[in-house]
């Protein structure tokens, strides 16, 4: 169990260098350009985890998979938060709705969150 929850921790590191967010002009977004700190938090929580698999304790390692999940998670409310909030100075609903629309998310969250899912369903009970 130990080698495909090695392929999960890989899945989500390299998910961390993915595009994860697409703005027009500008272009692709990884987790390191959405945000620093949160990208250096899911790489330290990747090390606890893989901290955790080395060491045989796999209740850790499934722990540090499901912070993995809820800081993918956080992360996802707040750039749809952010750039809503952003164009809060246009006058009209529809205009905020249709400019924060821009901003969309990438096929890169697909392996992030697999791969903390293989580690939290690669857990024995």
């Amino acid at each position: 169990m130990e080698n495909i929850q090695l392929i999960g921790l890989i899945m989500v590191i390299v998910g961390s260098f993915l595009p994860l967010l697409h703005i027009p002009i500008i272009g692709n977004w990884n987790y390191w350009k959405i945000d620093y700190y949160l990208a250096s938090t899911c790489w330290i929580l990747s090390a606890l985890a893989l901290f955790s698999i080395i060491n045989s304790k796999p209740k850790l390692a499934r722990n540090m998979a499901i912070l993995m999940v809820l800081l993918f998670s956080f992360t996802l409310f707040a750039i749809r938060y952010e750039s809503s909030s952003y164009f809060s100075f246009l006058p009209f609903q529809s205009w905020k709705d249709t400019f924060s629309s821009i901003v969309q998310i990438k096929w890169g969250w697909i392996v992030e969150f697999f791969g903390a899912f293989i580690i939290i369903l690669a857990t024995k009970k």
